[in-house]
């Protein structure tokens, strides 16, 4: 009869590379993104707004470091691939959508629209770890993504923060509200619309 050896405890952190510490970092800031915007839709200060676009920001240099340090160090594993592709639906899906609800688009039809981006990138993603060995052709390095990727979405969090700071949130929304069938719509959100369908287009974009 055979015993297995027990696992030493903490034995997966151990198995982390440097690149994974930063990727776990862009995952991090993303919760911090989504408890700011909770914080604001409970206290409506605005300031939570902003501490929680700021966050996203931060996620977005922790995701560019950890595939220069990969690359550095020469140290990649599939492992690090899944970690990056979950930290990057925290960071650069739900909590731009969830940043867009606490704005304002609060309506049935925002939420489909919002709820449609999220799944949009969560399906980039999946294409992505599925195609980057033949996308990459041979090579260690991924020539050019298929569809934008997901964290150009810093592009409306951006555009929120920027109506946070004019005041143009809540019912102030630009471009006002739409009431369709006795729900309502916000046109600004169609711009997570416009996003999640480029995310799953098919169009080529080099990598640098």
């Amino acid at each position: 009869m055979t015993t297995s050896t027990p696992k030493k405890p903490f034995s997966m952190i151990r198995e982390f590379h440097l690149a994974d510490w930063f990727t776990l970092a862009n995952a991090i800031c993303g919760m911090g993104s989504l408890f700011s915007i909770i914080t604001y839709l409970e206290l409506h200060d605005v300031r939570h707004i902003y501490f929680s676009c700021s966050l996203v920001l931060v996620a977005l240099i922790f995701d560019a470091l950890d595939g220069r340090i990969a690359r550095w160090r020469k140290k990649t594993s599939i492992l690090g691939q899944e970690l990056d592709s979950l930290a990057d639906i925290i960071s650069f899906g739900v909590a731009p959508a969830i940043i867009g609800y606490g704005c304002g688009m609060q309506g049935l039809y925002d939420r489909i629209v919002l709820v449609f981006f999220v799944a949009c990138g969560v399906s980039r993603l999946a294409r992505y770890n599925v195609t980057a060995e033949t996308l990459s052709q041979g090579t260690d390095k991924v020539k050019y993504f298929e569809g934008t990727p997901i964290p150009t979405s810093i592009l409306l969090v951006f555009i929120l923060s920027l109506a946070a700071c004019f005041g143009a949130i809540n019912q102030n929304l630009w471009f006002g509200e739409i009431t369709l069938i006795g729900f309502k719509l916000h046109p600004l959100v169609l711009m997570f619309a416009l996003s999640g369908s480029l995310m799953i287009s098919r169009f080529h974009i080099p990598k640098p």
